[in-house]
């Protein structure tokens, strides 16, 4: 009962009296704070005794003056507690205030009767609190109107309510307690709490009817304990229904006459709640997004490489003022230096040999009454800084070899995966543009700061490499989508896709493990350590072989020969490269 400890209750920095005051000190400091009691501590703040209001007039009436020093009529008969104390074991002691004491006798609080009766009356609320909300848990689940089961790990229902009950014709008492597979109809959710992947507007046939289902695992502790599946609809007709009408919605859409811009940019319609992840983490900078979507002020989006900053940038253009003009995105880093004032601005007619015949429109122009995304904005040209600040400023851009200036109505929204204060210290960023563009800063977390999202992202993508690749569905299992969830991934989402396409393509069975990971989670062997090559550790030989040079490969190749008993298909397989290749190196080491 983490709640009832001593450190949430007690005051902590109390007042206190130093060895050396003397007892008219101390009556003026009880009289000023109007309290009863005083700690006595020594230079270090450790705890010597405790003065009362009480003992302080006995001393006073009885011959003492007030120029006596406490430390000689101190009160020794007290007790200490410690921050991690319960209030329970507190409670029995007689004493109206505990000093509070640290590990090294060091005075961090006192904590007072009133505090002790504050910390049981909290306590008491939390317990009627948690029994009110566990009522109103059950009135929730008896009264929606789509069925909801809870299985443990071990697949188990513990929770049914009553719109499962109805349509299963299972009374909720006879439900309870047994395996879900007896109960529901084609029901995955003891796959789920083994495999730990969510599963999101799903069809299953219960009781010969289409449902759309949702298969929830519940994770603690890093592992999963339990899955909640619910029941979206009664039947698919309606699904069926919707899917038509957006159908007809889209072709209506596609009928009417589009500008090349919004062609080229269609994929922009990005919105916030397509951005998979219910991590508080993320949740904050989608409510950030949200925000800075409504206003034109410029944004900048910060975050390591692979976290989805386009997605977020895509998603404000859709939810702002300007989401019915183009979003124009352009990669700061990938445009050769020569070339980015004309690519940002455009060029008039014959600016430069080889100037395309009545120029070009710049990506200003292009963005016009849209957005304007400048992805790697830490990669620009200090020349280039100078003109972009000077379009923010101005808000009117002119095209190279031209004297026309063109006022622009678009939302610029800047991207770096570096840090921009840091290179302004260093004189490589501009420190101007550095304010005039960080007006509203959003930050992409890592995927190793929000953990919880994984599984769901795992889900997603894992299914859309399926599709695209044109192959059976696969699964991971739960010990799988743990070490998912334990790994740093350093590159991020686009890491993980990667990793899952890869996995995708050479597993060869339906089921993902942990001994699939280990050929990708592979620690980099460092060249001064000796190298022990496994079955796991196939593909990372030529890797290594490349990084340590000749003289190590031959070891690695050594090394794999003496575990495979000299056979050579083993030893390549050991190593994970072709049989083919590993003739010729043994032929290049002159290894018999």
């Amino acid at each position: 009962m983490e709640l009832l400890q001593v450190k949430y209750w007690m005051t902590p920095n109390p007042y206190f009296i130093t060895q050396g005051e003397t007892l008219k000190k101390a009556v003026e400091k009880m009289d000023e704070l109007r309290i009863d009691s005083l700690p006595i501590v020594d230079k270090n703040k450790h705890l010597l005794g405790m003065i009362t209001l009480r003992k302080l007039l006995y001393l006073l009436l009885h011959g003492s003056d007030g120029e006596s020093l406490v430390q000689s009529t101190l009160t020794r008969n007290f007790a200490s507690i410690s921050p991690a104390d319960s209030i329970l074991d507190v409670f029995a002691l007689p004493y109206d205030q505990l000093p509070v004491l640290d590990e090294n006798g060091v005075l961090v609080g006192i904590l007072t009767r009133r505090d002790i009766l504050d910390g049981f009356s909290k306590y008491i609320y939390r317990l009627e609190q948690r029994q009110n909300s566990a009522e109103a848990l059950n009135i929730i689940l008896d009264s929606a109107y789509e069925g909801i089961a809870f299985v443990d790990e071990n697949g188990i229902l513990q929770e049914f309510n009553n719109a499962y009950s109805r349509f299963t014709g299972i009374k909720r008492e006879d439900a309870i307690g047994r395996h879900v597979t007896e109960v529901i109809d084609n029901t995955n959710l003891h796959i789920t709490v083994k495999t730990g992947i969510p599963e999101r507007g799903v069809l299953q046939n219960i009781q010969g009817q289409d449902m759309v289902v949702h298969r929830i695992p519940i994770w603690k502790d890093g592992r999963v304990t339990g899955a909640i599946g619910m029941l979206i609809f009664e039947g698919v007709t309606e699904v069926y229904k919707i899917h038509e009408r957006l159908q007809e919605d889209h072709r209506k859409e596609r009928s009417q006459k589009e500008s090349l811009t919004l062609i080229k940019e269609g994929d922009s319609r990005i919105t916030i709640d397509q951005i998979i992840g219910t991590s508080e983490e993320i949740l904050n900078v989608k409510r950030i997004a949200r925000r800075a979507a409504r206003t034109a002020a410029t944004v900048l989006i910060t975050g390591e490489s692979g976290t989805g900053k386009e997605m977020f940038a895509k998603s404000i253009h859709h939810l702002s003022p300007f989401s019915t003009g183009p979003f124009i995105s352009v990669n700061c880093g990938a445009i050769p230096e020569q070339l980015f004032e004309s690519e940002l601005f455009g060029y008039e007619e014959g600016a430069f040999t080889g100037a395309k015949k009545g120029g070009k429109p710049g990506k200003f122009e292009l963005a016009h009454n849209g957005t304007i995304f400048l992805d790697e904005l830490g990669e620009m040209p200090l020349m280039m800084q100078t003109k972009l600040l000077r379009v923010l400023q101005e808000r009117e851009v002119e095209r190279v070899g031209g004297v026309k200036r063109y006022h622009i109505n678009a939302r610029i929204i800047g991207a770096t995966n570096r840090d921009l204060k840091e290179m302004v210290e260093k004189g490589t960023f501009r420190e101007d543009l550095f304010y005039r563009i960080n007006i509203i800063q959003l930050h992409i977390p890592p995927l190793r700061e929000r953990k919880n999202d994984i599984p769901s992202l795992i889900s997603y993508y894992l299914k859309e490499v399926c599709e695209k690749y044109d192959v059976p569905y696969k699964s991971l299992t739960s010990e799988a989508v743990s070490a998912f969830m334990n790994h740093p991934w350093k590159g991020n989402i686009r890491e993980m896709v990667n990793t899952i396409e890869r996995l995708v393509t050479l597993v060869e069975g339906e089921i993902i493990d942990v001994q699939h990971l280990s050929k990708i989670f592979v620690n980099e062997i460092a060249p001064e350590k000796h190298v022990e090559l496994s079955l796991t550790g196939a593909g990372t030989f030529l890797r290594e072989a490349k990084m340590l040079g000749d003289k190590r490969e031959k070891e690695l190749i050594l090394n794999a020969l003496t575990r495979a008993g000299g056979n050579k298909s083993k030893t390549a397989e050991i190593l994970g490269i072709h049989r083919t290749t590993l003739y010729q190196k043994l032929k290049k080491h002159g290894i018999n």
